[in-house]
């Protein structure tokens, strides 16, 4: 059975280039035949506007119907209450697709998307320890804009997001196990939320 997901991104002009290799591979391990389009309409242009309910409910109400599985991936950001905030939109999304066969899960990414890039590189500069990229507040301009120059992918499309993003989702199982808070756990939650829905 195909199951039709539509990626929320912060902003969709560069996330878009993360998630969809990333999301897909992900769920080529949940079910047989996930369709992955990420939502670029409307823009919500930053994670402010992607954490007000007002805006998640115009894109579920848009696109109610023909998507099974709503994600919402932002950056953590340093913000520990980031988790808090996307469990209230997902208890208010829930109650919106009471009775329907979709699902609405909203997930941070510990602390930008960009380091899921980064958990699936295996040319790393060796002084880079993965547990200070992992707690570092701004690693996209600490390690992954740094790790772009060192490939000479700055100058191509979205800073190489796009080429480096599948070469990540071509070791999917190594960025799970880099990033359990909250890839790993997004796909536990899938997997449990799925199996509910009988997918």
């Amino acid at each position: 059975m195909s199951v039709n997901v539509l990626v929320i991104p912060e902003d969709f002009r560069k996330d878009q280039y993360v998630l969809k290799p990333l999301v897909e591979r992900l769920m080529q391990d949940v079910v047989s035949k996930p369709r992955v389009r990420v939502c670029c309409d409307p823009l919500l242009g930053g994670v402010d506007q992607a954490t007000r309910w007002d805006r998640i409910q115009e894109i579920v109400d848009r696109y109610r119907g023909m998507t099974k599985v709503f994600l919402l991936i932002v950056d953590r950001d340093g913000e520990p209450d980031r988790t808090k905030a996307l469990a209230g939109l997902e208890s208010r999304a829930a109650a919106l697709l009471e009775g329907t066969a979709a699902v609405f899960l909203a997930e941070n990414a510990w602390q930008e998307v960009e380091v899921w890039i980064l958990a699936g590189m295996t040319d790393l500069p060796k002084d880079w320890k993965w547990a200070d990229i992992r707690a570092e507040r701004d690693p996209k301009e600490s390690y992954f804009e740094p790790y772009v120059r060192l490939r000479g992918l700055q100058d191509i499309l979205q800073s190489g997001r796009d080429v480096l993003a599948r070469e990540a989702a071509a070791r999917y199982k190594r960025v799970r196990q880099l990033c359990p808070e909250d890839l790993g756990r997004l796909e536990g939650r899938l997997r449990d939320a799925l199996g509910e829905l009988s997918v």
